[in-house]
């Protein structure tokens, strides 16, 4: 007999429909799976096989083939075990076929008849459309808040199987007793000193404008950008949908209410290679760090240390906001709206006081090198960082602190988004005119800038929506942005080769 059962398998961040069609005929025993399965997928024979006998139920003694249409899409992962299982007791006429019409299945099955979660329910719920879907218990939270119909759940595949019979009702989830994540972030107050640093976070938290520290060790790079996700409103809904699916098609543990509504903050180490950056390496093409930063905080920290070929390969993400992986047989096309916030010492060996760098002219060069002109060249925000003073870390008393530096954020993203429908960063080169007006003395300086080859017209689109973030930030907002804002700009894309060669005292 012949069995067909709805399931989805994942590529990217996207669930993709497969139907497990099943075939139960007379002929030498044996189990078979086509359909360009991966390892992970062909080994469901011997979980499923194991699954169903530990449940108490039979196992045919037959020809049992299995295909996973369409049959020219690669298969991935354990999450088609659950369909499969109830495919082979529908084409052994165990369970009716009627009785599973109406529903689609995603969970691994362990030895014992155990349901497990799957990593990426959410994108693979979505991709089962109208039917209801049957998943882990542990799975509940990532299909409820995708599905349009009731979520059903089971513990054990006997669960699954005597609801499908009529002889029990669905598990009834038991109520959540876990209180919502309650975390602490670092606060903007625990900073003494470095009063340009501290504002030019909150420009790049304002207008999302990328941002480069560069500094000797112990200034507080790092210390400020940990600080950043503090700064940053809630996530909006659809942003916090989109970033919840890149959380699940990538494992990660989800908040219990199943949403990511804080803006998520990555710091890869200066190891991490291309693909865990950037995303692929298995046929899933699984998302990268860039991807899991999508709505929130990328941050880098030792710059200079990472391979260059890892850095360059942000390029594309950064100007786009989405990362195109290309393999032979799968494609895919993940979102990567991100803030880049990023760290480095000024040469090898970390510089520090004027003339104390140990550091020889060929090891300055070299470190140079690694960040490419192109790359430098996104970062709207370029600051020096230098180590406060004996006074400073000395004085009583806290400065301002995230709370209120957040409430002035909030305010110039309402007007960013009120006037331009996206944050100032992203504001289009060619709506510059219109959105960000320079007033007369604006327009001249900026004008001897790029005369003079100071700027690039990349560089001279950057500076005019830093600019008109800093008008936004003003007590008094301005609709033109002033010339004081644009000398505040520039003073904020600072060269950076006298740093980086260890020059800047």
């Amino acid at each position: 007999m012949l069995a067909a059962i709805l399931s989805a398998t994942l590529l990217g961040v996207e669930g993709h429909c497969v139907t497990v069609e099943v075939h139960v005929a007379n002929g030498l025993p044996s189990f078979t799976i086509v359909g360009l399965p991966d390892e992970v997928c062909r080994e469901a024979r011997d979980r499923v096989r194991a699954a169903v006998l530990s449940s108490g139920y039979p196992w045919p003694s037959k020809k049992v083939t299995v295909n996973l249409a369409p049959s020219s899409q690669r298969k991935v992962g354990s999450g088609l075990d659950l369909a499969i299982a109830v495919g082979v007791l529908v084409a052994d006429e165990f369970i009716a076929a009627d009785a599973v019409a109406d529903f689609g299945f995603i969970a691994e099955l362990g030895l014992d008849g155990s349901l497990r979660a799957v990593a990426g329910t959410a994108p693979m719920v979505a991709a089962l459309g109208r039917v209801q879907p049957v998943v882990a218990t542990a799975s509940r939270h990532e299909a409820e808040i995708i599905s349009e119909r009731r979520v059903f759940v089971g513990r054990t595949l006997r669960d699954v199987v005597e609801a499908l019979k009529g002889e029990a009702a669905w598990p009834t989830p038991a109520a959540d007793t876990v209180p919502d994540d309650v975390i602490t972030l670092p606060d903007l107050c625990d900073v003494r000193g470095q009063p340009l640093a501290r504002q030019a976070l909150e420009v790049a938290a304002a207008g999302g404008h990328h941002v480069l520290f560069v500094g000797p060790p112990g200034s507080g790079k790092t210390m400020l950008a940990q600080r950043m996700p503090g700064l940053l409103p809630p996530l909006t809904p659809q942003v916090s949908l989109v970033t919840t699916m890149v959380h699940s098609a990538a494992g990660l543990r989800l908040p219990p209410g199943g949403l990511v509504s804080r803006a998520p903050f990555r710091s890869p180490h200066h190891t991490s290679s291309i693909v865990a950056l950037v995303g692929g390496g298995t046929a899933a093409l699984r998302p990268g760090e860039i991807s899991l930063a999508h709505g929130g905080i990328l941050f880098l920290d030792e710059l200079g240390e990472f391979s260059p070929a890892v850095l360059d390969g942000l390029r594309q993400p950064l100007e786009e906001g989405v990362v195109r992986i290309a393999r032979a047989r799968a494609s895919a096309t993940l979102p990567a709206q991100f803030l880049l916030v990023a760290a480095t010492n000024p040469c090898p060996c970390g510089g520090g006081a004027p003339g104390s760098c140990e550091c020889d002219d060929g090891a300055k060069s070299r470190y140079l090198r690694r960040l490419s002109g192109p790359l430098l060249d996104r970062f709207d925000l370029r600051v020096p960082v230098h180590r406060p003073g004996v006074d400073e870390l000395v004085a009583g008393g806290l400065s301002e602190s995230s709370a209120e530096v957040a409430v002035r954020v909030a305010r110039a993203r309402q007007f960013a988004f009120e006037r331009n429908g996206t944050l100032n960063a992203s504001i289009p080169g060619a709506l510059l005119d219109a959105l960000a007006p320079l007033e007369a003395r604006a327009q001249k300086l900026l004008r001897t800038e790029l005369e003079n080859d100071r700027l690039t017209g990349r560089g001279y689109h950057r500076v005019r929506r830093v600019a008109r973030t800093l008008a936004d930030l003003e007590p008094e907002h301005h609709d033109t942005v002033l010339e004081q804002h644009v000398v505040m700009a520039l003073q904020f894309r600072v060269r950076l080769s006298p740093l980086l060669r260890g020059r800047a005292a």
